[in-house]
């Protein structure tokens, strides 16, 4: 109601027949003049908090979703939300080191040269002379994720209780995974340790840089890293101005992303615009360069296969396969109808091959997936949430910087690549070089271990292990058998008491019939002996 959102959502096709609420409201009963839509809808989300910025981030890569001035206000919160003082944020660095500004760096910016949802950066040089930048978490930053992370709880448990649908969807899992994800952001010792093995992964790399992390001056809530300079991944007008590959760009961008998936399995999950540069210095060869690393992802060895196969039976138009493929992982049903799932899927994906990125909306795709999905009853996987956010992502870059990409086709090699060193020769040959070692060191026990086995055998002490062990088996069978008997011999006598009484109450002993008492008290012994035994 602040900022006026209340008159956008009566214009949406649910609340459209109530318009006539919004003049009842006495704050609407002045109009005053008020910002553009696009403008209301990013100050909201700034006042909302982090978890609401970063929601508004997610959305400024998707312009096949949004239009054009959402789009662009909302590219504001990726590095661009109202700082908190400098002198505060110098005061958290001298709580944290124990020192003051002028003895930990030659000099240091208190005004911010870039403002998150958690943290802002400031410019400073070491007494080494080395350019570097300060990067401070905000000032109670945590009880404010933990109110909003509460409130995400109690909207995903009331809807996994009242619709069946978005109960398919897992949405208390889904939270789960996000509170984890998030609060680990909130430990900048683990960014620090996220960036270096980053950085080792791509040691070298003509296609990727990770700055340096000084370690001597990290703490939980204070990062001190190499200052890069290069062109945010977003100015496009800039990029294009001084000649850049933007095909090779785009293409790269792919490459980059599923490399750190497949072979390095460490991924860095939060790739949108304002965490991306682009070091210009040979536009013809531009080179990647990345920043924050609070959100990595990764997947485990099937997850990883399962993906792969999945991507691979897409591309070659194996429905079919991916139809297979997802009843033995388990995300439908095993009495999945296979015939049915694979029709199902082809009509989703078949219209959106061939063609570039800049004709494929894979917000569409992913709606009518989920619609797909509500038929044959397939779950949300929530391990996967990172990786699915990455992926739209890249699409929304590559989508920015060359809307003819291919993506398909970009990807396709990658992956026949990754699955032939995954099962083919390779594979095998790698397999035996890294067993090798430990082999050739229980070498000289296995002629022991073997005639050991053999003598065993021949003397007839397996076959006496497994007729000891059948012996027990027997023992156990008999008296499951015998406590089931008595159990539900009581509980029959139980029965034929409770008939009795109820049948002729009035021949009372000690209040009940004799019978009922006899059949009711050896019942009760039966059962009491049957479950104790």
């Amino acid at each position: 109601m602040r900022h006026g959102l209340d008159d956008i959502v009566f214009t949406t096709h649910l609340f459209r027949p109530f318009r006539i609420i919004i003049y009842l409201f006495p704050w609407n009963w002045f109009r005053r003049k008020r910002e553009p839509r696009a403008v209301r809808i990013r100050e909201a989300l700034e006042d909302l908090g982090p978890i609401f910025i970063k929601f508004g981030q997610m959305l400024s890569t998707r312009r096949d979703l949004l239009p054009d001035d959402i789009a662009d206000e909302l590219q504001r919160l990726q590095d661009n939300v109202p700082p908190f003082p400098g002198v505060q944020a110098r005061e958290i660095i001298e709580k944290a080191f124990g020192k003051t500004v002028e003895d930990l760096f030659e000099s240091f910016d208190e005004k911010p040269i870039a403002s998150a949802s958690i943290a802002q950066v400031h410019a400073a040089v070491l007494k080494t002379g080395d350019d570097v930048i300060v990067k401070v978490l905000r000032p109670d930053v945590l009880s404010v994720i933990k109110r909003d992370i509460s409130l995400l709880y109690i909207i995903a448990e009331l809807a996994a209780r009242y619709s069946s649908q978005l109960r398919r969807l897992r949405p208390v899992e889904v939270v789960a995974e996000y509170e984890k994800t998030i609060i680990d952001e909130l430990d900048l010792l683990r960014e620090a340790a996220n960036a270096s093995q980053l950085r080792r992964n791509f040691e070298g790399s003509h296609d990727l840089y990770i700055p340096e992390i000084y370690w001597d001056f990290v703490r939980k809530n204070v990062l001190v890293m190499e200052r890069i300079y290069g062109t945010p991944i977003r100015d496009t007008r800039s990029l294009i101005e001084q000649n850049t590959d933007m095909e090779r760009l785009a293409a790269m961008g792919v490459e980059i992303f599923f490399t750190q998936v497949f072979s390095h399995n460490f991924f860095h999950a939060d790739m949108h615009p304002g965490n991306i540069f682009v070091d210009t210095t040979n536009p013809r060869q531009p080179k990647y360069i990345a920043v924050d690393f609070g959100i990595i992802g990764t997947l485990s060895q099937t997850d990883k296969r399962y993906l792969a196969e999945n991507f691979l039976a897409f591309f070659q138009r194996d429905y079919n396969k991916v139809a297979k493929l997802h009843v033995e992982s388990g995300w439908v049903p095993s009495h999945t109808r296979v015939d049915e799932f694979e029709s199902a899927i082809r009509s989703v994906c078949e219209p959106i091959f061939e063609k570039p990125l800049k004709d494929i909306s894979f917000g569409q795709l992913l709606l009518r997936l989920f619609q797909t999905a509500r038929r044959f009853n397939m779950e949300i996987q929530p391990q996967l949430v990172l990786l699915q956010k990455t992926l739209l992502n890249i699409e929304g870059l590559g989508r920015q910087l060359y809307p003819e990409l291919d993506l398909w086709k970009t990807a396709k090699p990658f992956l026949e690549r990754w699955m032939e060193d995954q099962v083919g020769k390779r594979a095998l040959l790698r397999n035996i070089e890294e067993n090798l070692p430990y082999l050739i060191e229980k070498m000289p026990e296995m002629p022991v271990l073997i005639y050991r086995s053999l003598k065993s055998y021949t003397d007839g002490e397996y076959q006496l292990q497994q007729k000891n062990e059948m012996e027990k088996l027997r023992q156990q069978l008999t008296q499951n058998h015998q406590r089931s008997l008595l159990v539900i011999t009581g509980s029959s006598l139980l029965i034929a008491a409770s008939v009795i009484y109820a049948l002729n109450p009035s021949q009372v002993f000690f209040g009940a019939p004799l019978m009922t008492w006899i059949l009711g008290l050896t019942g009760t012994l039966f059962v009491a002996y049957g479950l104790k035994k």
